[in-house]
C-alpha cells in the first residue's frame, strides 16, 4: 500500500488581533499594488463603488464591497482577481470590520467570467460564523451551497479545485484542514479567482480583512494524466463534522467499523486490510486463499468473525473467516452472490444474488444451506441490512423504474417504499446501531447503477420519533463508498471513503 503523504499542517492565523489592530493599519493608504492579483471590479449591480487595500509587510488585503447578495441566480460584490487556469489551492482567514448585516460574506470565489450570473463555486465566510461551499454549475441558474458544521470567527477556509471538482475545507486555529463537501462546476479555462465582499445590503458597504492568503496554481493536468486519491472519512452525525483518517493513492473501498470501535476494514485490489480509527498504516488482514476480494464485507455482531465476498473464479461467491484473519469457510454454492448483512443474532446472512437473470435479496443459514428467495419484483433488488431488533430488513430497489429504499420483514412480507425525493436515486442503506437513523448513499437522478467518481451525498433519515430527512455530507464518489455496513458501535459516527482525480 502507498501511503499518501499530504499538507497536515495546522492552521495558524498568529496574532490575529495584534495585525488586525495595528500591522494592518500602519498602511498609509496610498494606492498600492494589489498583491498576488491582477485587477478589481464591482460585480453586478451595486449602490456603492468598492475598494482594495494591500499590506506587502503583513500581506493582508482589506477589501471594501457592497451588493444586495451573492445567491440565487445573480451576484453584486466587490472583486480583486487574476485569470488562472488549472488546479488551484486557495487559503484565507477571515475578519469583518465594523458592524453589520450579520449575512455579509467574503472569502474565495473561482468564477467563469465577471458577468453577475456566472458559474462560480467559492468558499464563503459569513458575519455569523457560517462557512459555505456556495455554487452555480450553469449560467443564470440557482446558487447551491454546501453548509458546513464548523462555525467559527477565527476558523481558516481552504478551496481547492481539482478539474471540475471543488473541494471546501475548514480548520479552526491549530488544528488541521478537515473536508466540508465537494461539487463539480464544469469552468473553461482561464477562470477568475479571488477575493470578494458582499455587503448583503444593496444600501450599505462592508469592509473584511484576510489574513494567511496563499493561492497555489499547479496549473492544468489533462483528465486522461489523473490519478485516484482515496481517503477514509468519518462523520459525526451530530453536528456533522468530517474527519480525515487515511489518504493514498491506492483505490480503497467499503470500510467496516469493528464492533469493538478499534480499528476498520476495507479492500483494496482484491485484498483486505485493517486500518486503526487514529490512523496511521494499514496492515494486510489474512483472508487465506480469497485474494480476489470485493467491497461487500463486514463483522458479525459477537465480532468474532467475518463475512466477505470473493471472486474464486468468475463469480463472487460469500465466505466466512475469523475477523483476526484465518483460511475463509465457503457459504454460498451459486454465483454472483454478494454479502451485505448479518442478523443481530449472527445466524444469518442477508446478500444480493444474480439467479436466473434477476438480481434478488436472499438470505441463508451463517452455516452454509440452503438459500431464501426473498424479493420477487422485476428490477435489481440490493444492498439489505437487518434493523438491530433484527425484524427488518432495509434494501434499494428499482421496482418503480428509479433506484429507492424499501424496507420489508425478514420472511420478505411487507415490501414498502421508504425514500420518495424524485431529485435523487438512493443505494446501500444502513440502520444506526441504536435503531435510531438510515444511512444511504444519493446519486442524481440521472444516474443509472452505482458508478464510480460522480457526485454524491450521504443522506440520514430517522427511523424513530420526529425529524426530517437530511443531507449529511456532499462528496465525490459512489461505487466504494458506503456498500456495506459502516456505523461506529455507539451510533455517533459514520466511515465511508471519498475520492478526489488530482495531479500525480
Amino acid at each position: 500500500m502507498s501511503h499518501l503523504s499530504r499538507t497536515a499542517c495546522a492552521w495558524r492565523p498568529g496574532l490575529i488581533l495584534a495585525l488586525l489592530g495595528l500591522a494592518f493599519f500602519v498602511f498609509t493608504g496610498q494606492q498600492a499594488s494589489l498583491g498576488d492579483f491582477e485587477a478589481e471590479t464591482d460585480v453586478g449591480d451595486v449602490q456603492h463603488k468598492g475598494s482594495v487595500q494591500y499590506n506587502p509587510r503583513t500581506q493582508q488585503y482589506q477589501i471594501t464591497g457592497s451588493g444586495r447578495n451573492m445567491w440565487e441566480t445573480e451576484d453584486a460584490f466587490h472583486f480583486v482577481w487574476r485569470q488562472l487556469s488549472g488546479d488551484l489551492v486557495l487559503n484565507t482567514s477571515v475578519a469583518f470590520l465594523g458592524t453589520g448585516q450579520e449575512h455579509r460574506k467574503a472569502g474565495w470565489i473561482v468564477r467563469q467570467s465577471l458577468e453577475a450570473d456566472s458559474p462560480y463555486a467559492d468558499a464563503i465566510v459569513h458575519a455569523d460564523g457560517l462557512i459555505s461551499l456556495q455554487y452555480r454549475q450553469i449560467k443564470g441558474g440557482p446558487t447551491l451551497e454546501v453548509q458546513s458544521s464548523v462555525k467559527a470567527a477565527w476558523a481558516g477556509v481552504q478551496l481547492e479545485r481539482n478539474g471540475d471538482l471543488f473541494t471546501l475545507r475548514v480548520a479552526r486555529p491549530n488544528e488541521v484542514f478537515q473536508p466540508v463537501g465537494s461539487v463539480t462546476v464544469a469552468l473553461r479555462d482561464p477562470v477568475y479567482a479571488g477575493l470578494g465582499v458582499c455587503s448583503h445590503d444593496e444600501n450599505a458597504v462592508a469592509t473584511a480583512v484576510f489574513f494567511g492568503v496563499h493561492l497555489v496554481n499547479p496549473g492544468p493536468v489533462p483528465e486522461s494524466q489523473r490519478i485516484l486519491e482515496s481517503s477514509l472519512e468519518t462523520i459525526a452525525i451530530d453536528p456533522g463534522e468530517r474527519r480525515i483518517v487515511y489518504s493514498t493513492r491506492d483505490h480503497i473501498e467499503a470500510p467496516n467499523w469493528s464492533r469493538d470501535g478499534k480499528f476498520f476494514v476495507y479492500n483494496s485490489e482484491g485484498r483486505l486490510y485493517t486500518l486503526v480509527t487514529q490512523g496511521g498504516e494499514p496492515h494486510l488482514l489474512n483472508t487465506g486463499n480469497a485474494t480476489h476480494c470485493n467491497n461487500d464485507h463486514g463483522f458479525s455482531p459477537d465480532g468474532k468473525w467475518l463475512a466477505i465476498s470473493h471472486e474464486p473464479k468468475d463469480d463472487s461467491l460469500i465466505y466466512v473467516l475469523p475477523s483476526a484473519g484465518g483460511e475463509p469457510r465457503q457459504i454460498t454454492t451459486s454465483g454472483p452472490s454478494y454479502w451485505h448483512s448479518w442478523s443481530p443474532d449472527g445466524k444469518i446472512l442477508a446478500y444480493c444474488a444474480e439467479r436466473q437473470g434477476e438480481f434478488d435479496i436472499y438470505t441463508v443459514s451463517a452455516q452454509g444451506g440452503k438459500e431464501t428467495r426473498l424479493t420477487t419484483a422485476s428490477g435489481l433488488d440490493d444492498g439489505p441490512d437487518y434493523s438491530p431488533d433484527g425484524g427488518t430488513l432495509y434494501f434499494n430497489s428499482e421496482r418503480t423504474g428509479h433506484m429507492k429504499i424499501w424496507r420489508m420483514n425478514t420472511d420478505g412480507s411487507g415490501q414498502q417504499q421508504v425514500t420518495f425525493d424524485d431529485q435523487y436515486v438512493d443505494w446501500f442503506p444502513h440502520p444506526s446501531p441504536d435503531g435510531r437513523w438510515l444511512v444511504f448513499l444519493s446519486y442524481d437522478k440521472s444516474v443509472k447503477g452505482h458508478p464510480p467518481n460522480k457526485d454524491v451525498a450521504l443522506r440520514i433519515m430517522p427511523l424513530t420519533g420526529s425529524g426530517e430527512l437530511r443531507t449529511l455530507a456532499r462528496l465525490f464518489g459512489g461505487q466504494g463508498t458506503i456498500n456495506v455496513p459502516s456505523w461506529s458501535p455507539d451510533s455517533q459516527s459514520f466511515a465511508f471513503v471519498s475520492y478526489r482525480l488530482v495531479k500525480p
